[in-house]
């Protein structure tokens, strides 16, 4: 996603079964972000195959994540929702075939025709075939790069009313490293977490998740040039029911990540 100074510098919006997929933000640095699961958008062969209601819907995407991306640093926002395609996983897990695969949601009315699954697992392929693209690009400029892989995750799942999750096993940050080597990428991990720490999140490593797909795929694609960095922020920064945004909560997690950019770029340096 680097690009030579003199270059026109501009976004792109990938297309996929006949809707935008995905917005690919240009920028600089070997520090790139990826919201896999902020958009909320149906194609619309789809939308007639559904059983749950928007707010159903939104309540197990991840809404504002690309916003807290870094200004400067490189960023995939998808723009469809996980119910229509979950690209943090494998490919044969990518369309949900029943409640077991979402929550115990019944996500549509109906099995899903042939057709419509094999233009959303297209859909999936297009996606990868993209982000391949542009880590291959960013590697021709950065000897390794970074991933912050955003996400969110529930805590209140027992109603709005309700009391929220333990904290003590729902960190406002979960950071997932189940995927990477650990010890050799040791300086990222621990420049993230102080710089987090620092600006006043409880940050637990692997507690909750260990990292999904997406972090599985890089390292597996790109091996010790890439460390993916899985980053659950709990939905304290939105109603996780009604959908209601925190703005000034949603204006931190990004000063913070910003903040981290720096560091870990320095922490690069230290990688064995």
């Amino acid at each position: 996603m680097a690009r030579d100074s003199g270059e026109a510098v501009t976004d792109r919006v990938i297309d996929a079964g006949g809707a935008p997929l995905a917005r690919l933000r240009a920028g600089d640095g070997p520090v790139l972000a990826i919201a896999l699961h902020a958009g909320h958008a149906l194609r619309p062969d789809l939308v007639e195959h559904l059983a749950l209601v928007d707010d159903e819907r939104l309540r197990e995407e991840d809404p504002f994540t690309a916003q807290m991306a870094p200004d400067a640093i490189p960023l995939v926002e998808a723009l469809r929702s996980r119910f229509e395609v979950d690209l943090n996983r494998p490919r044969f897990r990518c369309v949900y075939q029943g409640p077991h695969d979402s929550w115990g949601l019944h996500v549509y009315s109906h099995e899903l025709p042939d057709a419509v699954d094999r233009v959303s697992r297209a859909v999936y392929d297009t996606f990868y075939a993209a982000i391949f693209d542009e880590i291959a690009r960013a590697l021709e400029t950065h000897e390794r790069l970074v991933v912050l892989d955003l996400h969110s995750y529930n805590h209140r799942r027992d109603g709005a009313g309700a009391k929220p999750a333990d904290p003590a096993r729902n960190p406002e940050i979960n950071l997932g490293t189940q995927h990477i080597d650990r010890v050799r990428w040791a300086p990222v991990v621990d420049a993230f977490t102080e710089t987090m720490t620092g600006a006043g999140y409880q940050v637990g490593e692997n507690v909750k998740f260990g990292g999904g797909h997406l972090a599985h795929w890089l390292v597996e694609q790109f091996g010790d040039c890439v460390c993916p960095l899985a980053i659950e922020f709990k939905k304290t920064y939105m109603d996780e029911w009604s959908g209601e945004p925190d703005a000034a909560a949603i204006a931190r997690a990004k000063d913070a990540l910003t903040a981290s950019v720096g560091r870990l770029t320095a922490a690069l340096v230290d990688v064995g």
